[in-house]
């Protein structure tokens, strides 16, 4: 998009919320705009940055544009929670200066707690370096930029470190009285995603160690990178969090020994068709790795300028480690207060190739748990946001012939500019109509008599998909039709048996 057709789109926009009478109603005639996700007061926002829990609240920054609904000069976003549910929007709390080493954005980073118990925010200043900034007041309003910024500089061309390491989107942590503060790493070789490794006694003076890991061509593509890392111990392990702007969120679990970090199982969190791509997490009080990632859209460039917002965060999500030490993954049991109107069906037969519409259950914003014992289906699942002939509708399904939890898109929106893509192609021979697919599917299978346990959460234009504690997909949805907000159940290949099905409308936490 050209900048005149930018400042066009953004001019259509402001006409439209000053007809609207403002923000808040342009937002409440958006069928897509959530009414219970975080989404920022407004504009772009992008990777969750730096959280914290801090002196009884849980803080959240983020990539942030005010500016408009997409890339401009990028800050960082900050509101903060109590129960992780209601969340207050506080002030920007790090915006770029003109002659500093973050004149020209203050991009990705984390959020640690010094020795002296300070709360510490480092990320990319862009272009000059890693950056430091502290605060000292209870909400965590005011930052105070360090004056050796960038206290890890870029490489010069030229100079000893050039082609050695890059500094971008870094994460940091104190372990047994040092600081490390691990890179994103882009291999111009193809030998795939890596990060670098820095360490420093006291923040100020740091000392390149070396690179931090290597991945393997089973796990990740030649090309992908490891953005946004986010590295912490997880049960008997450690874990790297990352996004690689490839492929999108993902993770590595092993162990660490002598600086050295050694991944033992990788996991993705968003597959083609998916939008996770911003990772972040945080250790609150009661012990608990609590997990947030930024949703992309979907609806194009100019859309989301003209909509005026754009982005959306994950419910919270438990991380802990299960039999054999893989991910187990939980919404927060904090979302419960959001439950509205309970109600409950089953135990349903279907027949096999059978669907049953659910009468009483229906709606944009929901919660749903639901019990299934698959019996001899090939595949189980329900279908949401269904209009009432089946002309939009979004299926969640367990594939147990291929082994996959699915969510079928295919029929999600009679708006023909929504369309899913692979996240980078790898096949540039592929015809434009394969650039495209029509489900997200995660790996997931299910144990000999293992019932299939779901717990989905719905609003508007997201979707989120647990399934036995060890599996969620997200999606994004757009659908068009006013109608489309059924509830059905089905069946292929074989009978199934739907033990329960639990329902609760979810309550907006914003007009």
């Amino acid at each position: 998009m050209t900048a005149d057709s930018t400042d066009h789109a953004i001019e259509r926009m402001e006409t439209r919320i000053r007809e609207a009478g403002g923000l808040a109603d342009t937002f409440a005639r958006d069928p897509h705009r959530p009414a219970w996700h975080f989404t920022p007061p407004a504009a772009w926002m992008n990777d969750i940055n730096g959280t914290l829990y801090w002196k009884g609240r849980y803080h959240i920054f983020y990539q942030y544009n005010p500016h408009g609904a997409y890339w401009h000069l990028i800050q960082w976003g900050h509101a903060s929670s109590t129960d992780l549910v209601h969340w207050v929007h506080h002030p920007v709390a790090l915006t770029p200066e003109a002659d500093g080493p973050d004149r020209k954005g203050c991009y990705s980073g984390g959020a640690l707690i010094s020795k002296e118990g300070i709360p510490v925010l480092i990320y990319y200043g862009n272009p000059d370096g890693l950056c430091l900034a502290r605060s000292s007041d209870d909400l965590l309003i005011e930052w105070t930029k360090d004056p050796d910024n960038p206290v890890i500089p870029q490489p010069e061309a030229g100079s000893a470190d050039y082609g050695r390491y890059t500094i971008h989107d870094p994460c940091g942590w104190l372990a047994d009285g040092m600081y490390y503060a691990a890179v994103n790493k882009s291999d111009p070789q193809g030998r795939g995603d890596a990060a670098y490794l820095f360490k420093s006694p006291d923040l100020r003076t740091w000392e390149f160690v070396d690179l931090f890991y290597e991945s393997r061509r089973a796990w990740t593509e030649g090309a992908e990178d490891c953005a946004v890392p986010d590295f912490f111990p997880l049960g008997d392990r450690h874990m790297l969090l990352f996004c690689s702007h490839l492929q999108g969120s993902q993770y590595y679990l092993g162990q660490i020994r002598d600086e050295r970090f050694s991944p033992e199982i990788h996991g993705r969190m968003s597959w083609e068709g998916g939008h996770l791509g911003g990772p972040r997490t945080l250790l609150d009080p009661n012990g608990r790795r609590i997990f947030f990632d930024w949703i992309r859209e979907l609806r194009g460039n100019e859309r989301e300028r003209e909509s005026g917002w754009s982005g959306v965060m994950t419910v919270p999500r438990l991380l802990s480690t299960g039999p054999g030490g893989h991910l187990q993954i939980d919404p927060v049991p904090e979302l419960e207060a959001l439950r509205l109107d309970a109600r409950r069906q089953g135990p349903i037969d279907l027949a096999a190739d059978s669907e049953v519409v659910i009468e009483g259950i229906d709606g944009d914003c929901l919660e749903l748990a639901i019990e299934i014992d698959p019996l001899d289906a090939r595949e189980a699942g329900i279908k949401l946001r269904r209009s009432p002939g089946g002309e939009e509708e979004t299926a969640v399904s367990c594939d147990l012939a291929t082994a996959v939890l699915r969510v079928d898109v295919s029929r999600s929106s009679l708006d023909h500019e929504i369309r899913y893509t692979r996240y980078r192609n790898l096949q540039p021979h592929l015809s434009e109509s394969e650039q495209y697919v029509t489900a997200q599917e995660g790996p997931f299978d299910l144990a000999p008599g293992e019932p299939l346990t779901l717990r989905i959460f719905l609003d508007r234009s997201i979707l989120e998909v647990f399934a036995n504690r060890r599996q969620c997909v997200t999606q994004r949805i757009y659908p068009t039709r006013t109608d489309s907000m059924g509830v059905s159940l089905f069946a292929r290949g074989g009978a199934a048996r739907f033990k329960s099905l639990q329902a609760w409308n979810l309550a907006p936490t914003r007009m």
